[in-house]
């Protein structure tokens, strides 16, 4: 019956995204409720064993909960192997071909229940050997049989013949001392073996033949980089680097020989994929993968003798795969003619070339699918779909765009337009946090569709000092909070208005986190921009980044990072001052929602309650929500209902017609 139910929800779902070309127009129909959005996903992950023979699934069982199920590629039953009470698997791997490993969160538990730790579990394909190996909960690892829950997966040991795994641990207790512990885990019998590798590592690789290669180690704002030379088995080091280096590297795989694969500028100002030589620590002249206006950020995909690469995959606008292997390059294009609407990415057995290919196709429209091809007949099997009650026809069309900011310079940004009307919308602008990373993806949102499905524009700005799109572009944003990065928003804003699409009288600023002080800044600057505004979880006072101590935000990236990049407490003290919305509070008059998390320790809730008993003495038009039991961003189900419920509810008595 399982097999049934899985197989038409997603034979349901190729169905819709295949009909593009041949479905009529419809009537408008009333727009889908916001728990279709931010609905579950049925269906969340296909994982071929190493051998190309199994697959792991990751699916929404019986009782409501993802589970862990497996079927074999070549066709056959799916059978359920595990799931952990009131909680949703993830994060599953093959241990080797016949164990897995796989971790849970709690999605939807009051705060007495709620997880601490993803926890670690394994278990054999035909159901045996079942093992809990790290706990969810500081209580519930008292008991022997689990670890405590600040361990975490980290690799398996490339061996058929071994049931072990890497794992870290972090350290929790002292605030002084940061970093992780590496450990050598035994998923059969729970034995755990301290591995030799630098005290306080941030990051560890594991090369391809199994063994612990390359670390990171970041030490009074200095990132070291370390390598452990089979040779002498040492570790010594290759290079260090601080923020302003241009010429730091970050490691991203080494084969089973030893080659070791870096990112790095390399002179340039976008980062590009290059090899380097362990015995002088220098790169390549060139790169393997180098791209015009993007750094390079993707993975390599090793052919099953862990050394030759098969192919790269790496993002620009959207994703894209490039095979270096013919075979691959041929399955690819057969895949891409079969589904021209989607984004297709292939995953393959690692250690053997197998008939099965899955495939994850989705796209700015389509949530998500799995499918297995067969590469000797050349058939697509369905395996599940993220989202059934999402029909990718009716979804926001999203396009990439380049605006020209005051300055000159090509501001990067993602435009949504809702089906329909194209012209003078009400718009959201959804400035994204960080603020230094990639923060838009050409992939389906739930938040910009949703904003889409209720008849707005929605643009989504990569200001300066975002990741992503050049080391120059990355350093323009340093200690421009509330400044050059503001004015990004603000132009982006009125090339929107200017270009027709949104109407300048019914525009709202929205984000959480960087974006949400961005909202706030926002409305503190741009007042003839913003009608209102959507904070929730933002940054309110500058100063509080540095001086509240009980934050995730490391001793060192206080000390030595956020000097750079926001400012120095000292230096730059009126800079900050003058940029921290609470000290601007009584300027802000428009309609402004706030909410915040109580169990916050990136963002911790005195950001927001300042601010809301500051703005609220001039500005009557505050609407102030608390999740207790909530942390930075949303994690249960019913808070991300409630939220958006409010957010629509909010947009439509501000940017509603006639306003």
């Amino acid at each position: 019956m399982l097999k049934h139910l899985l197989l038409a929800g997603a034979c349901l779902a190729l169905s819709a995204a295949g009909a593009a070309a041949a479905e009529a127009p419809a009537a408008p129909s009333a727009p889908l409720p916001v728990n279709a959005f931010f609905a579950p996903p049925q269906f969340s992950s296909a994982v071929l064993s190493p051998d190309g023979k199994n697959l792991a699934l990751l699916l929404r069982g019986p009782e409501g909960h993802i589970v862990l199920a497996n079927m074999p590629a070549a066709g056959g039953p799916v059978r359920i192997l595990a799931g952990v009470k009131e909680m949703e698997v993830f994060g599953v791997h093959w241990v080797n071909n016949r164990r897995l490993v796989f971790s849970a969160y709690r999605d939807d538990a009051d705060e007495r229940e709620r997880a601490r730790g993803p926890g670690l579990h394994a278990i054999d394909i035909d159901g045996s050997k079942y093992k809990h190996l790290v706990a969810h909960e500081w209580g519930a690892s008292t008991r022997r049989e689990s670890l405590p829950p600040n361990t975490y997966f980290l690799s398996t040991v490339h061996d058929e013949q071994s049931s072990d795994v890497y794992v870290t641990r972090e350290n929790i207790f002292d605030e002084d001392f940061e970093g992780y512990a590496l450990f050598r885990l035994n998923t059969e019998t729970g034995n755990l073996v301290r591995v030799d590798a630098p005290e306080g590592i941030s990051r560890v690789v594991i090369d391809a033949g199994g063994a612990p290669r390359v670390a990171t180690r970041r030490q009074d704002g200095v990132t070291h980089l370390l390598y452990k030379d089979p040779a002498t088995g040492k570790w010594r080091e290759l290079g260090a680097y601080t923020l302003e280096s241009t010429d730091s590297v970050s490691p991203a795989m080494v084969t089973r020989s030893g080659q070791l694969y870096v990112r790095s500028y390399h002179g340039r100002n976008t980062a590009g994929l290059y090899r380097m030589d362990v015995n002088t620590g220098k790169l390549d002249p060139e790169p393997v993968v180098g791209l015009k206006n993007f750094d390079f950020s993707g993975s390599l995909i090793l052919a099953p003798d862990r050394e030759s690469l098969l192919g790269v995959r790496y993002e620009t606008s959207e994703f894209i795969t490039t095979w270096v292997d013919e075979g691959m390059k041929q399955v690819q294009q057969r895949i891409d003619t079969l589904l021209p609407s989607t984004i297709n990415e292939l995953q393959v057995a690692s250690d053997a070339v197998s008939d099965a290919v899955v495939v994850h196709s989705y796209s700015d429209t389509e949530p998500g699918f799995w499918q297995l091809y067969h590469r000797g007949t050349g058939k697509l099997t369905p395996l599940g779909t993220s989202m059934p009650g999402i029909n990718p026809l009716k979804m926001a069309d999203t396009s990439f765009v380049r605006v020209t900011a005051r300055d000159g310079r090509e501001i990067p940004a993602y435009l949504t337009l809702p089906k329909g009307e194209r012209k003078n919308l009400p718009m959201v602008v959804l400035v994204h946090g960080g603020p230094w990373v990639r923060g838009v993806h050409f992939d389906w949102n739930p938040q910009v569709q949703f904003l889409a499905s209720r008849g707005y524009a929605v643009l989504q700005p990569e200001y300066r000092g975002s990741r992503g799109f050049g080391d120059e572009y990355f350093k323009a944003g340093w200690k421009q909070w509330g400044q050059a990065m503001q004015d990004d928003v603000a132009d982006a804003t009125r090339w929107a208005i200017g270009t027709g699409v949104a109407d300048g009288k019914r525009v709202c600023i929205a984000g959480a986190s960087y974006g949400g002080y961005a909202t706030l800044m926002g409305l503190v600057r741009n007042p003839e921009l913003f009608r209102c505004g959507v904070d929730w979880v933002g940054v309110t006072d500058i100063n509080l980044l540095y001086d509240l101590r009980y934050t995730n935000t490391s001793q060192d990236a206080k000390t030595y990072g956020l000097p750079t990049l926001i400012g120095d407490q000292k230096e730059d003290a009126a800079m900050l001052k003058a940029n921290s919305p609470l000290e601007n509070a009584s300027k802000i008059t428009q309609p402004l929602l706030l909410a915040y998390g109580g169990k916050d320790r990136t963002v911790p809730i005195e950001h927001g309650k300042k601010f809301y008993e500051a703005v609220r003495r001039t500005n009557p038009r505050v609407e102030w929500i608390e999740y207790p039991e909530e942390g930075h961003g949303w994690r249960y189900q019913r808070t991300t209902l409630d939220f958006w419920s409010r957010v629509e509810k909010f947009l439509g008595e501000n940017l509603g017609k006639g306003q």
